[in-house]
C-alpha cells in the first residue's frame, strides 16, 4: 500500500507509506525524555540506597493483603514471583532484547499483553515503596527484587539480587515482537524443520513462552514440551533451567479463571480515563479476590502455594490426570482419583483436587523433562538450587558483565552468561606506549581497511539490549566468534598473529626493563583501528587525533558461551555491507531488507541517525567492506578519509544490477561511464529522505572537516560501548 491512508481517520507518515523506513528507534532514549534531567545517573544513586529498608517494606507488604485487590493465600508473594518473571522472561538471545533491565512492562506493549493480565495491579501494589525511595530506586530494580524477595519470603534459599537496573520513560519501540495485528495469534513462528523462527521468543502474540493449554489451545502436553524447549532455548535456558524454573514457579499462587472472558474489559491503554492506567476489569460478580480472571484457567498447583517445597512435583507425578474446562472455558486437567488437598485462595474451609495445565503435563510426558524433574523429586536441595541458580540466570541475564551489578548482595561466582574477565595482573601502557604501538601497527604490513575492519567487527559486537559483546577481551579471535563468516576468519588468523607478535615483543621489551607494562590484544585491536583512522585523515589532508583508553583485558576460551555466540553469529551488517540473504528481499516487506537490519544494528549500539550516517560513510571511505570488495567504497582515493561516499552517492545515476535489487551499479550522469557498484544499504542513503539530508551536510564542500571529526566522535564512542 502506497500514498494511502492504511486506516480511516488516520494521518501518520507510516499511515500513508506503511513500507518507509522507520528511523524512530534512533531518537529514543533522548536525555530530555528523561524527567530527573541529563544528569541523573542511577548507577550512583543506587548505591546510596538502603536495600534492607527496601527488602523490610516488601516483606511487610506481601503480608498485607488490601481490600481494593486482596491477595491470594494472604501473600502477595506470588503474584510479585509472576511480575519479575514476566519482566524478566521476555529477554532472547537473539537480539539480547526483551528482559527486565530496563523496566519496559510498565509500557506497551508488554503491559497489554494477555499473559500480563493482572500485573498492572501488581505494580501499582508496588507504588507506595517506589514512591518512598525516589530515584535511587528504579522501577527496573524494584520489579525484579519485589519477585526476589518473595521468593525468599516463601522459603527460597536466593543465591543472590544485583541493582543496577536502569527506567525508560518511553515505550520501547524497537523489538519485532512478531507480524501478527491481533493478540493470541501465531504467524508463521515456526520453521517447516519446527524450529522457533527468529527473533521471537515465544509462541503467538501476546504471550511470553507457550500458550498454558497447549499448541494453539489444543492440549497435548508432548507437543507443548517441544514448544517449551524451543521457546526457553531462543531464551538461553537448556532443559534443567526450564524444569527447575517450572517446577519452582508453579510451587507458589495460582491461576485465575472465574468466569468467562466475556466479563473482561480493556487492556490498560485501552480502558477508560477514570481507571488511571489500571485495565483489565472484569465485571462478573466483585471482578477480585475469587472472582477473578487472568489466565482463564482456574486452579493452583500445590497443597504450600506460599511455601517452596516439593508439592508441585508431588502432585504432579503422584496422579494421572484427566481434561476438563475451566469456568473460563478453558481446558485443563484434574487428578483423577484425588482427594481436594489443595487449599482455596480466598476461603480457609474450601479444599480442591490437585489441577494442572497442559505445559505442566509436558514435564512428566517429555522423557527428558521428566527424567530431570524425577531427579529433583528425590533430591529436594538439588532442586532449591537448581531453581534458584535458573532465577538468579533468568532475572540477571540482560544486565551484563558483572562490573554493571550494584549492591552488597551480588553473587560472588562468575556465571559465564554474564561474559566474565579475567582481572588484570599488569600495568597499564602510558601515552609514549601507546604511540610506540601505532607506530608498530602500521608498519606490520596490515592495510588501513584490515585494521579498521577487525577493529570494528570486535567492538560494534557489543549490543546495549544485554550489554554483551564488544572490544573488551577480545572475543573475536576466540571460536566461535572467530569464524563468524562476517569476521573473515582466514584473514582475522592472520592479523591476530600479528597483534601477537607486537603483544608478544612488547612484553619481552618490558621485562627487560622491569616493568610490568602489558598490551593486551583487546587494546591492540582498537588501538590498531585508531591508528588507521589517524593515518587515513592525514593522508586526506586532515590532521586528528583519535582518543584511546587503555585498560581492556583478553579473555580466555573458557570464558566464552559458545552456544550463545553460535546463535547470535549476525546474517546482516550494513556498517560491514554485509548481507548473506540476498534472495529473501522482498521491497514490500521492510522487515525482510539490509537497511531495515542495519538500523536495527544501529539502535542496538545506541547510535543517533546522524552517527550511523557519518560512520557508514567513514567505513566506505577506508574500504572496510565485508571481503574488501568495492561494494559501497564510492571513492578513487579508498582508505582516505574522506567525504567521497556521500558526494558520489548523492551525484551518481544508479540502475539495478542483480535479480535480488541488492546490488546496484552506478554511472556518471554526464559520460554514461560506469563507475560504482554499491548495495542497497548505500543507496538507501541517497533515497530515505532523512538519511538523505543529513547525507547532504557531509556531502557538501565546506564540510569535509566536519566529517572527519564527527566520524572520529562517533568511532571512539563505538569503541567504549562496553566500558564499565
Amino acid at each position: 500500500m502506497r500514498g494511502k491512508a492504511s486506516k480511516p481517520g488516520k494521518r501518520w507518515i507510516t499511515d500513508y507509506w506503511p513500507n518507509r523506513l522507520n528511523l524512530k528507534i534512533l531518537r529514543q532514549k533522548c536525555p530530555s525524555s528523561n524527567p530527573y534531567g541529563p544528569y541523573y545517573d542511577y548507577l550512583k544513586e543506587v548505591q546510596e540506597l538502603d536495600v534492607d529498608s527496601v527488602i523490610k517494606d516488601l516483606k511487610e507488604l506481601m503480608r498485607k493483603s488490601q481490600d481494593w485487590w486482596p491477595a491470594d493465600f494472604g501473600h502477595y508473594g506470588p503474584l510479585f514471583i509472576r511480575l519479575a518473571w514476566h519482566s524478566a522472561g521476555s529477554y532472547r538471545i537473539f537480539d539480547g532484547r526483551g528482559g527486565a533491565r530496563d523496566g519496559s512492562i510498565r509500557f506497551p506493549p508488554r503491559i497489554n499483553w494477555p499473559d500480563n493480565i493482572g500485573l498492572d495491579r501488581a505494580i501499582r501494589l508496588l507504588w507506595p515503596i517506589k514512591k518512598k525511595y525516589g530515584r535511587k530506586l528504579s522501577w527496573a530494580d524494584l520489579i525484579i527484587l519485589a519477585g526476589t524477595v518473595a521468593l525468599e519470603d516463601m522459603g527460597v534459599r536466593i543465591i543472590g539480587f544485583s541493582l543496577g537496573r536502569e527506567d525508560i520513560y518511553e515505550p520501547d519501540e524497537s523489538p519485532d515482537w512478531g507480524p501478527e495485528e491481533e493478540m493470541l495469534t501465531a504467524k508463521e513462528r515456526f520453521s517447516e524443520e519446527g524450529k522457533l523462527r527468529e527473533p521471537y521468543s515465544a509462541t503467538e502474540m501476546g504471550l511470553i513462552y507457550v500458550n498454558p493449554a497447549g499448541p494453539g489451545g489444543v492440549p497435548d502436553p508432548r507437543a507443548s514440551a517441544r514448544e517449551i524447549r524451543a521457546v526457553f532455548g531462543s531464551m538461553g535456558m537448556n532443559d534443567e533451567d526450564t524444569v527447575a524454573l517450572i517446577a519452582g514457579g508453579h510451587s507458589f499462587g495460582k491461576c485465575h479463571g472465574a468466569a468467562p472472558e466475556k466479563y473482561l474489559g480493556p487492556d490498560p491503554t485501552s480502558s477508560p480515563l477514570e481507571s488511571q492506567g489500571l485495565g483489565w476489569k472484569f465485571e462478573y460478580k466483585t471482578g477480585k479476590g475469587p472472582d477473578t480472571f487472568t489466565s482463564g484457567f482456574e486452579l493452583a498447583w500445590s497443597p504450600t502455594p506460599t511455601k517452596f517445597g516439593m508439592g508441585y512435583l508431588k502432585m504432579l507425578f503422584d496422579y494421572d490426570y484427566e481434561i476438563e474446562t475451566s469456568p473460563a472455558g478453558k481446558p485443563q486437567w484434574v487428578a483423577k482419583d484425588a482427594p481436594e488437598i489443595i487449599p482455596d485462595a480466598h476461603d480457609p474451609e474450601k479444599k480442591h483436587k490437585p489441577r494442572m495445565l497442559t505445559a505442566d503435563l509436558a514435564l512428566k510426558y517429555d522423557e527428558k523433562y521428566a527424567e530431570i524433574a524425577g531427579r529433583f523429586l528425590e533430591s529436594p536441595e538439588e532442586f532449591e538450587k537448581a531453581f534458584a541458580r535458573a532465577w538468579f540466570k533468568l532475572t540477571h541475564r540482560d544486565m551484563g558483565p558483572k562490573g554493571w551489578h550494584m549492591g552488597h548482595y551480588v553473587p560472588k561466582e562468575d556465571f559465564i552468561w554474564l561474559d566474565p574477565l579475567p582481572e588484570r595482573d599488569y600495568d597499564l601502557i602510558d601515552d609514549s606506549d601507546i604511540e610506540e604501538l601505532k607506530k608498530r601497527i602500521l608498519a606490520s604490513g596490515l592495510s588501513v581497511s584490515q585494521l579498521v575492519y577487525t577493529a570494528w567487527s570486535s567492538a560494534a559486537s557489543y549490543r546495549h539490549s544485554d550489554r554483551r559483546g564488544g572490544a573488551n577481551g577480545a572475543r573475536i579471535r576466540l571460536y566461535p566468534m572467530n569464524e563468524w563468516e562476517v569476521n573473515h576468519p582466514e584473514d582475522l588468523k592472520k592479523i591476530i598473529r600479528v597483534y601477537e607478535k607486537i603483544q608478544r615483543e612488547f612484553k619481552e621489551e618490558q621485562e627487560r626493563k622491569g616493568s610490568r607494562k602489558r598490551a593486551s590484544i583487546a587494546d591492540l585491536i582498537v588501538l590498531g583501528g585508531c591508528a588507521a583512522i589517524e593515518k587515513a585523515a592525514s593522508d586526506a589532508g586532515i590532521n586528528v587525533k583519535v582518543p584511546f583508553a587503555p585498560g581492556r583485558v583478553d579473555a580466555s576460551q573458557e570464558q566464552v558461551e559458545v552456544e550463545f555466540h553460535k546463535k547470535i553469529e549476525p546474517f546482516a551488517d550494513g556498517f560491514r555491507n554485509y548481507f548473506r540473504y540476498p534472495e529473501t528481499i522482498n521491497e514490500e516487506d521492510i522487515y525482510t531488507t539490509p537497511e531495515y537490519f542495519l538500523v536495527d544494528k544501529a539502535q542496538l549500539l545506541q547510535l543517533a541517525v546522524p552517527e550511523m550516517v557519518v560512520l557508514l560513510g567513514g567505513l566506505r571511505a577506508l574500504g572496510a567492506v565485508y571481503s574488501y570488495e568495492r561494494y559501497g567504497v564510492l571513492t578513487d582515493k579508498p582508505e582516505t578519509l574522506t567525504n567521497d561516499f556521500f558526494v558520489n552517492l548523492l551525484d551518481t545515476e544508479w540502475r539495478q544490477a542483480d535479480d535480488y535489487r541488492y546490488i546496484f551499479e552506478g554511472y556518471d550522469r554526464k559520460t554514461g561511464e560506469l563507475r560504482w557498484k554499491a548495495t542497497r544499504v548505500d543507496l538507501i542513503f541517497g533515497h530515505h529522505d532523512e538519511l538523505r539530508a543529513v547525507a547532504e551536510v557531509y556531502a557538501s564542500d565546506d564540510a569535509k572537516e566536519k566529517f572527519v571529526k564527527d566520524f572520529v566522535a562517533a568511532w571512539d564512542r563505538v569503541m567504549n560501548l562496553d566500558r564499565i
